[in-house]
């Protein structure tokens, strides 16, 4: 484990590694174990030698990377280790040196560097963390399910920042009753839940020009009708006069649009529904009604019966209510 921080006083090296999070902690490891600070740190298949930075491929171990990710514990928090992690899945370009350099200067200093802000390395993570999860909370907001024939349910996103791993937990929760994939058509992997657990499932290159939206032959017969429903939903309970776009555009940015079936092009033109009908001038509710005009004592005119227990003829001015 991850005691004290060596010195690092050998050469650098230019480490590459499988592009997983733990062969990122291998790395991390090999690091601290030759004593060679890491000139760069890149994905196999990305890697660029440079001129004097001797080349230094590592192996994933899981045995070694348990030992480093346990180990950061005692230098860190919880919370601030799952911030690495949430780096690594931002896909920031120095994701890779800006976790190293975090864990140095943990080590360094003995105690917990999240709240040191005058830090640039702290500050870049805390912002990356927090792009993590303002994405995440959108994914789960924003996924819109198809069914298929087969009974499964089918939602395509196309997310900023690889989420699919941080909302695993919160769709199999919730949606436990019920086969679903979720495709990350950007990263070309999914996540597929068959009743018992939840997977990750790789996918094929998509072929130039062919569309990742399920095909129209293999959804349910009902899902038209669904998307038809939740459209009009939509469409009801919009307030026009209450209209802001430049607020709307903010909470559901414009990127997210092409997959939320409300914000589908319509078949017919909206109606709202002929709800308000104006009676002498003044436009009536249904369900609303006029009261009664007060007489000069307070009196309702309407309905009141007169001083001699005669009841009084009808006003020009009667209880009005709007038929519902």
């Amino acid at each position: 484990m991850l005691v004290r921080r060596p010195t690092l006083t050998a050469p650098p090296r230019d480490y590459t590694y499988d592009a997983t999070f733990e062969g990122l902690l291998t790395v991390i490891f090999s690091i601290y174990d030759s004593r060679s600070a890491p000139h760069s740190i890149q994905s196999a298949g990305q890697a660029q030698g440079g001129l004097f930075a001797q080349t230094a491929p590592v192996a994933t171990d899981e045995t070694l990377a348990t030992r480093v990710w346990d180990g950061l514990l005692k230098s860190m928090d919880k919370e601030a280790r799952a911030r690495l992690y949430h780096v690594f899945l931002s896909e920031d370009p120095q994701r890779e040196l800006l976790i190293f350099r975090y864990i140095e200067l943990a080590l360094r200093l003995g105690t917990d560097i999240s709240q040191h802000y005058a830090d640039d390395t702290v500050r870049r993570v805390q912002r990356l963390a927090q792009q993590m999860f303002r994405e995440k909370h959108r994914m789960e907001a924003f996924v819109r399910f198809e069914k298929t024939q087969d009974e499964l349910f089918h939602a395509t996103i196309e997310p900023d920042f690889d989420v699919l791993p941080l909302i695993a937990a919160h769709f199999t929760k919730r949606y436990a009753d019920q086969r679903w994939l979720i495709y990350d058509k950007r990263r070309r992997y999914g996540l597929y839940y068959d009743l018992q657990r939840t997977d990750i499932v790789q996918f094929e290159q998509e072929t130039p020009g062919k569309s990742a939206a399920v095909s129209a032959t293999v959804l349910d017969e009902r899902e038209p009708l669904f998307q038809v429903l939740w459209q009009a939903y939509f469409d009801h309970v919009n307030i026009p006069e209450r209209r802001n776009l430049k607020l709307h555009r903010r909470h559901i940015p414009l990127r997210y649009w092409k997959y939320l079936s409300e914000k589908q092009p319509r078949e017919k033109p909206f109606q709202p529904i002929q709800n308000k009908k104006s009676i002498e001038g003044k436009e009536v509710t249904a369900g609303q009604k006029r009261l009664p005009e007060q007489g000069p004592k307070g009196g309702a005119r309407a309905g009141l019966s007169g001083s001699d227990g005669a009841t009084p003829t009808r006003p020009e001015t009667a209880p009005i209510v709007a038929e519902p």
